[in-house]
């Protein structure tokens, strides 16, 4: 199929208040955009996370022959569970430098899970089911969200200046760096990122491939 170049808009604002929600939407051709990341960095002291506790364990799981969610952002040194949901086994590896691992042939919960300890964009697959793919965004900015399903987001910041940056998997160009301030009566940004698939996605008709049901 011929690749569409939607553009994604993202917009975004924050109350007055000592700590505020900033939050936004993207949108690629119109539709919302699932799956990109939103990473806040701290320019000032007061909204630097200095000391932070270990990071709580995070699963990411696996459903429908899915990778589920298709992208998890995570601190650097979150321990992260590969749960298997379905009634078939995978066997789910990672070629990336930033952390190349294999859990093979399973079904259920690992007994332990993976240590994610440097920044990086992790890209895993399943090495029975050669469609699956997903992505552990694994950073050392002070805040971290994904857009969800209606390509929504928040954050919650302190009073201060941020640096946000943007990925999302299927970009064929990464969405340029903002400053912001916080409070801000209102802050709007937009954010033009060009994908490969207007959902960010490959359609359905590119993921049913792959092995049978034997596994």
């Amino acid at each position: 199929m011929a690749s569409r170049l939607p553009a994604v808009f993202l917009t975004a604002w924050a109350a007055v208040a000592p700590a505020a929600e900033l939050a936004g939407k993207a949108l690629a051709g119109g539709r919302p955009l699932a799956d990109m990341v939103v990473a806040a960095q701290a320019l000032d002291a007061a909204g630097r996370v200095n000391d932070p506790p270990a990071p709580a364990a995070m699963a990411l799981d696996q459903k429908s022959r899915e990778f589920v969610p298709h992208v998890l952002a995570v601190r650097s040194g979150t321990p992260v569970y590969f749960p298997n949901s379905d009634a078939i086994k995978h066997h789910v590896y990672s070629f990336s430098a930033a952390k190349r691992f294999e859990i093979k042939l399973y079904s259920g919960v690992p007994r332990e899970p993976v240590l994610f300890d440097r920044p990086g964009i992790v890209a895993l697959g399943c090495n029975i089911h050669d469609w699956m793919l997903g992505y552990v965004y694994v950073s050392d900015a002070d805040y971290l969200t994904v857009t969800d399903a209606e390509g929504r987001w928040t954050l919650d910041l302190p009073d201060g200046r941020y640096r946000l940056s943007f990925w999302h998997p299927d970009a064929l160009e990464q969405a340029a760096e903002q400053i912001v301030s916080v409070p801000a009566a209102e802050l709007t940004l937009t954010v033009e990122l060009k994908t490969r698939f207007p959902t960010g996605k490959p359609p359905a008709s590119l993921q049913n491939q792959g092995y049978g049901d034997g596994f």
